[in-house]
């Protein structure tokens, strides 16, 4: 249910100067780019990454392959003749890697980079493999590439016997007329997909292979290494990476090039186990190693340090519970000793990689509707310091090779995604200890520190479009929450804003529940998109929300209802009092996943909203426990099974208060998504006609939990703000 964080945006039209700024509207949105995460070159003078060009007539979304200098300069798109994605540098920086789809599915491929230029000479692929390939990454010796495939894991053995057996299953099964699967375990669909018998395997192939292949017919460029030429180092009837949306990999390398370390979830009943475990493996084959057996929760994400004494990785405490702090952890790889880094920074550690002298860590990290970078040092390992002071969204940190810059992907509620470089001074300097305080906008346990070197944006692809619009920034405010606590809410205001002025409002219910909202951007709840047609945005990070604190997360287990519910109506009686311009008899409630189970229990618990957007909420819970791909999620916030523990479920589930169902409610859900079951919304529309409450639902036969087709987004929000304006512009 933990969201990940969204992929966002970029563009290159021209401004139109002279011109008053115009709403923002989703046009514009689906002209802007998405960048990726950077990655330094190893002589630091580059950064390379991805950006996905969305085409909205064609439907559809292509990523290709930028650089820009690290010094600062002009950026430039350096694969443009074919989609390219996930850019990763050879060790010798004369060569990255990538993937592409241009010939047999999703392959590794190979470009050649002069770095006097920084442009590419040439590109071959690398991989043919029937099952495909993604995930690609360089071994540090430069011998090896590494990738991950879907493959059946009865195919296990030789590489010529895997080379033989994946192409023929996958025949057997497109070409059977019958189209059933037969089970034998749970998470059998995950996310959005069925297994379909298929395992996520680690595949290693000579970065040197097949070179001076015939060329293919259709292409003119090598045709790639036969599936032969790779060799499973995971195999076995278990994912190995386990499955991720997004984020770091979970796997690496050695410094030597000798071993990888990977995570793998070997429990018997892997829906109700969060048991993540890292493994390590010789990169000639052989028996994998569990290194961290002893811990009966999650162990993810693992990254060598440079120097090859330590693997950092993210660990939690708790078994079951996918909402425990993340925790920043290093294994010595000669004693077996493991050492937390950070122990009294209470925030969770997002995304992080070493420094290239292996003394320090740094990492991104959630606090108060914010996300800065921090650093850590080894010698120093309750000392964080907190290196980017700006507001926004900061993520995927990547180190120069001198290591006194640090290149990383920065967000806000204004612009998506751009390429920012931060000059770090060395050393612990101007070390504060801020007051154990929510509401002070810095992280308020143990001691940290701010490290005020340059910040330069590197990467100015959106400017051009957002040029031409109006944009609000959001507005923080808090409150006196549920259990007396202080909790925290935004709100954006309309374009052309006048004070002296009445407006509608549309209240955003955050999904998670262990997420927040903040100053970030966002494709799917673009709040600058909702408050372009006159609405003021609110939003709450009720108690269970993450960035405030361990504790803040935890106080929803059990409590789906009670605290969340409270904050959320606190927090827009405290709105309405203060801000004059509020119309509070014109006010809507949107809420997607945990924000669609608030608005159903809102449905049945407040009549104060004049409609209702319930977008892939859970209507009933014991139902949704039957049909869902994850269960540790609710055994654990509901204290067992609906069979051991009913009661709990009962008490929270919005279908028990359909009798109180008043509010007009627009439903949309997708077939695709397996977390929260298509069945809720049907169910929830069902009762909505029967009891008469005016009522509509959007259907995507073809989508997940949001829509990720450009004209099925298109329509998503041209629904949402036709109901909004039906009920609250009358």
């Amino acid at each position: 249910m933990r969201r990940l964080f969204l992929i966002v945006l970029m563009s290159l039209a021209f401004p139109t100067f002279g011109q008053s700024k115009r709403p923002f509207s989703f046009e514009d949105m689906m002209k802007l780019k998405r960048v990726g995460e950077p990655e330094v070159s190893p002589d630091g003078k580059w950064g390379i990454f991805s950006v996905v060009d969305v085409d909205l007539d064609a439907n559809t979304k292509t990523p290709h392959i930028w650089i820009v200098p690290t010094a600062g300069g002009q950026e430039r798109e350096i694969i443009a003749g074919q989609d390219a994605d996930r850019p990763r540098w050879a060790p010798d920086g004369k060569r990255f890697a990538f993937i592409s789809n241009k010939e047999a599915g999703s392959q590794v491929w190979i470009a050649d980079f002069e770095g006097a230029s920084g442009t590419v000479s040439g590109v071959h692929k690398l991989t043919s493999i029937a099952t495909e390939a993604d995930g690609e990454l360089w071994s540090p010796d430069g011998k090896n590439i590494l990738f991950t495939s879907d493959v059946y894991p009865e195919c296990d053995g030789t590489p010529d016997a895997e080379a033989a057996c994946n192409p023929r299953k996958l025949e057997e099964a497109a070409n059977s007329k019958v189209k059933a699967m037969i089970f034998t375990r749970l998470l059998y669909r995950h996310s959005n997909a069925f297994k379909e018998g298929k395992r996520s395997h680690i595949l290693v192939i000579p970065a040197d292979a097949c070179v001076g292949t015939a060329p293919s017919a259709t292409s003119g460029q090598a045709a790639g290494c036969p599936a032969g030429a790779a060799r499973d180092l995971t195999p076995g009837d278990y994912d190995s990476p386990v499955y991720s949306p997004g984020g770091q990999d979970n796997y690496a390398f050695s410094p030597d090039g000798q071993e990888i370390c990977y995570t793998s979830n070997h429990g018997k009943n892997e829906a109700a186990s969060t048991n993540n475990d890292l493994w390590i493996v010789p990169v000639t084959g052989g028996p994998a190693k569990n290194i961290t057996a002893e811990n009966p929760a999650s162990d993810s994400t693992p990254l060598y340090s440079p120097d090859g004494r330590y693997i950092a990785y993210l660990t939690q405490q708790r078994p079951g519970y996918e909402s425990d702090r993340f925790r920043l952890t290093l294994y010595g790889r000669k004693t077996g000793e493991k050492k937390t880094l950070a122990e009294d920074f209470d925030r969770w550690v997002g995304t992080f990689t070493w420094a290239p002298d292996s003394r320090a860590i740094y990492f991104a990290a959630e606090d108060k509707g914010e996300q800065p970078i921090y650093r850590v040092f080894l010698e120093t390992p309750n000392v964080v310091a907190r290196i980017v002071s700006l507001p926004g969204y900061d993520d995927n940190p990547s180190v120069t090779s001198d290591g006194k810059s640090v290149l990383f992907t920065r967000m806000s509620q204004k612009a998506p995604n751009e390429i920012y470089r931060a000059d770090v001074a060395e050393g612990n300097v101007n070390q504060d200890t801020p007051s154990m305080q929510q509401g002070n906008r810095t992280p308020d346990d143990g001691a940290v520190m701010s490290l005020f070197g340059g910040i330069a944006q590197l990467s100015h692809l959106n400017d051009a479009v957002l040029s031409q619009v109006s944009m609000s920034p959001p507005e923080s405010f808090w409150f006196t929450g549920a259990h007396g606590g202080k909790v925290e809410g935004f709100l954006v205001k309309p374009p052309n804003f006048d004070a002296s002025k009445k407006y509608p409002v549309k209240f955003f219910l955050k999904g998670g529940p262990q997420i927040a909202w903040g100053d970030l951007w966002s494709y799917t709840g673009n709040f600058e998109l909702l408050s372009a047609d006159g609405y003021v945005v609110l939003t709450i990070n009720y108690h269970g929300s993450t960035g405030y604190g361990q504790k803040f997360i935890d106080s929803v287990t059990g409590d789906w209802g009670g605290a969340p519910f409270e904050d959320e109506m606190k927090g827009l009686d405290y709105a309405e009092k203060t801000y004059s311009f509020i119309d509070k008899d014109r006010e809507c409630a949107i809420g997607t996943s945990y924000g669609g189970f608030m608005a159903n229990w809102v449905l049945g618990h407040t009549d104060r909203f004049k409609c209702i957007v319930s977008h892939h909420g859970i209507f009933n819970l014991e139902s949704e426990w039957g049909s869902t791909d994850e269960l540790w999620f609710f055994d654990h916030d509901f204290e067992g099974t609906p069979y051991d523990n009913r009661a709990a479920y009962q008490k929270w589930s919005p279908h028990l208060f359909a009798k109180n169902f008043k509010t007009p409610t627009l439903v949309i859900h997708g077939q695709l998504d397996y977390r929260c079951d298509v069945a809720q919304a049907f169910q929830l529309f069902t009762t909505l006609q029967m009891l008469g409450v005016p009522s509509k639902m959007l259907y995507f036969p073809d989508e997940p939990n949001y829509p990720r087709k450009p004209q099925n987004s298109r329509l998503y929000y041209k629904a949402i703000n036709d109901w909004v304006d039906q009920w609250t512009k009358k």
